[in-house]
């Protein structure tokens, strides 16, 4: 009696501290709020898209516009084709780099000598396909000026003096890494942002495959800074 009494009282305390861990794990886990409203434009610009390429063809046919001249027609279908791919286009290019969801995750291996903070940020594309892009040294991710996005992948990067004099004396530069790679939804690595440093510790990076380098997050809704 006595050890049912004492495993019932801990019971509670263990699914309480369950509790507290899945908490934790959801408040770092950041969910972009427009999520829903960008994935809706996407499905109605490409079915409007759709629907325009499919009737098209009955501007030629219809009694309705036999008085038009054929040029006329032509010119018709042309510009509902074009304005219908533009807009597609531009919601495309709008929505990219909208981030659904953000994680912070613990680098391992090779790429936890690097800053030690990653983050892990999921993208749609214009299909709604999932991009998984996990950048490793968030020392990378700096402000854009391209609208509709808050941070891209730098082009280049410097390590301070002081970084310089380690890295050098542990035999770490100069060398290559990987700074970010993007993924499927099922995990085929589809693209990595790759830095070379020389000596003095200036890092050029290069893309690799196809890589998500511009992301839009709202930042005041993290749940703690990226750097």
């Amino acid at each position: 009696m006595t050890t049912d009494a004492s495993t019932a009282a801990t019971s509670p305390s263990k699914a309480s501290s369950q509790a507290e861990v899945e908490g934790v794990q959801q408040e770092e886990e950041y969910h972009g709020p427009l999520t829903t409203t960008f994935r809706r434009l996407k499905i109605l610009s490409l079915s409007s898209l759709t629907l325009t390429f499919a009737l098209t063809p009955f501007i030629f046919v219809l009694e309705t516009t036999s008085s038009v001249p054929l040029v006329g027609r032509a010119a018709l279908a042309g510009i509902a084709m074009a304005t219908s791919s533009v807009s597609t286009a531009l919601v495309a290019w709008c929505g990219r780099p909208y981030v659904t969801t953000l994680r912070f995750v613990e680098p391992d291996g090779a790429q936890a000598a690097g800053s030690g903070r990653a983050v892990e940020m999921t993208t749609l594309t214009l299909g709604l396909k999932k991009r998984v892009t996990t950048v490793y040294d968030t020392a990378f991710l700096v402000p854009t000026s391209r609208p509709f996005a808050t941070w891209v992948l730098a082009e280049a990067f410097r390590l301070s003096e002081s970084e310089v004099g380690s890295a050098r004396a542990e035999g770490l530069i100069p060398r290559e890494e990987t700074i970010a790679e993007t993924k499927t939804a099922d995990g085929g690595v589809i693209g990595r942002w790759v830095v070379s440093w020389d000596e003095n510790g200036v890092g050029t990076c290069r893309e690799v495959g196809k890589v998500v380098r511009y992301f839009n997050v709202h930042q005041e809704l993290l749940s703690r800074p990226l750097r």
